[in-house]
């Protein structure tokens, strides 16, 4: 899986990855969390309310957030497009900070102080999209236990959930009902969006900076090399033709067809009966069928192959 059509994801684990780095490397971790007592009633850092969402205070936690990420944004990205996914992502981030404060002013009799560092919140509201949205692909038992092939990401975000409790168990609570919330149109907080400016201004400023979302390149060739099959038969590929290999085609396959209607002429005046005339000639229904599956391929490599199969 690639990162196409997934710059904001992109860009979303490169930034996590980049400032919990630089936090680390400075030495600024302890300013990093936001506790209730005494950094917001005794000192009133409220700048703490936003910059603790900018990054992890350990290498665990930044790896588990990476993770979960690569599996879950990139499909919530190309579902939503970029541009509806990072208003997702803002909304879900200014809806956190709000919903983080309230819980500690109202539980931290009960022993919630802090919320620890890190976009958790955020991190869980697309994992609720993910949940909703995504469909699993395989399921399976594990002693008679029906699990899925989420099950997988489900484990590393209840590792995230209870690395640090019980702040971290009220975040990532937090990050799903605000996927919730998002999801049941609640607060009507779908219909925002980032502004045609920003978009422009992070497409030519902002996107190169992430490098290449391209996909890898996909190999041209159907099956192994073998040097004694290349002279014999035709390399079936995959890859889409040029108009230069197309015309060629084009004109392969009319004087292959004219060739053939020819050969069939000569054979049958002259009662040749050799292999070449003994070889099961394909039905028009069966060529136009593979035409129609592979529309890139020739008519001729489709002949041959039908040939061979029934020879």
């Amino acid at each position: 899986m690639s990162f196409e059509h997934a710059s904001v994801t992109k860009g979303l684990m490169m930034g996590c990855a980049l400032t919990s780095l630089v936090g680390g490397i400075f030495d600024v971790k302890h300013h990093l969390h936001l506790q209730l007592v005494p950094h917001i009633s005794r000192h009133h850092q409220y700048w703490r309310l936003v910059t603790h969402h900018l990054a992890f205070s350990n290498s665990s936690d930044v790896l588990l957030a990476e993770l979960i990420l690569y599996g879950v944004g990139v499909d919530i990205e190309r579902r939503f497009g970029s541009v509806k996914f990072v208003s997702f992502t803002i909304v879900s981030a200014l809806t956190a900070t709000i919903l983080e404060f309230l819980s500690l002013i109202l539980l931290h009799r009960v022993g919630v102080n802090q919320m620890p560092a890190g976009p958790t919140a955020v991190v869980f509201s697309i994992l609720y999209q993910w949940y909703r949205l995504v469909p699993a692909a395989y399921q399976f038992k594990i002693f008679g236990v029906p699990l899925s092939n989420k099950a997988f990401t489900y484990v590393l975000a209840s590792q995230l959930a209870l690395g640090h409790m019980p702040g971290s168990l009220a975040s990532a609570c937090i990050g799903l009902l605000i996927g919730f919330i998002y999801r049941s149109e609640v607060i009507n907080l779908k219909t925002w969006r980032v502004s045609p400016s920003v978009v422009r201004f992070s497409t030519r400023f902002l996107l190169p900076l992430i490098g290449s979302i391209n996909p890898p390149r996909r190999l041209n060739r159907a099956r192994p090399d073998s040097s004694s099959e290349i002279g014999n038969e035709e390399i079936i590929t995959t890859a889409r033709p040029s108009a230069s290999a197309a015309q060629t085609d084009g004109s392969a396959n009319a004087q292959g067809e004219a060739s053939s209607v020819v050969r069939g002429w000569v054979n049958e005046l002259t009662g040749r009966t050799d292999d070449a005339a003994r070889i099961r000639t394909p039905s028009e229904t069966e060529i136009t069928q593979l035409t129609a599956m592979f529309p890139h391929i020739s008519r001729e490599v489709i002949t041959g192959a039908l040939q061979r199969r029934y020879a």
